[in-house]
C-alpha cells in the first residue's frame, strides 16, 4: 500500500490534491460532487503497473471498501475495517519485479 501511495503521489499529485480538497469540502455529498475528480485520479493511476497489480490482486477488498463508503457517505470512519483489510492485502502483493518499471512523468 505504501508503494502504491508513493506512486500515486508521485505521478498523480495534482489529481489527488484536487480530489482530497473536494472530499474535505463536501463531507456529506462528496461521493456525488467529487465523482469526476475521482475518475481523474483513477485514470491517472490506472496506467501504472504497481497500482494495476494491487488493484488486481486485492480487487475484492477494494470493492468491499468502496461499497462501504457508498453505504456510509456521512460516516466514512465506519469503513475502517475495510480500509485495514485492503491495506493488509496490498502489503502482501509482490511488486518487486514491477517497481523498476515506473513510467517517468512527462
Amino acid at each position: 500500500m505504501q508503494a502504491a501511495m508513493e506512486i500515486t503521489a508521485r505521478f498523480c499529485h495534482k489529481e489527488m490534491e484536487e480530489y482530497g480538497a473536494c472530499v474535505s469540502s463536501n463531507p456529506s455529498t462528496w461521493q456525488e460532487k467529487c465523482h469526476e475528480l475521482k475518475l481523474k485520479v483513477a485514470h491517472c493511476t490506472s496506467s501504472h503497473p504497481v497500482i494495476q497489480k494491487i488493484r488486481t490482486d486485492c480487487a475484492g477488498e477494494f470493492m468491499r471498501f468502496e461499497r462501504c463508503l457508498r453505504e456510509n457517505q456521512t460516516a466514512a470512519q465506519a469503513c475502517s475495517p475495510e480500509v485495514a483489510r485492503f491495506a493488509a492485502c496490498a502489503e502482501t502483493v509482490d511488486i518487486s519485479a514491477l517497481a523498476t518499471e515506473a513510467p517517468q512523468p512527462s
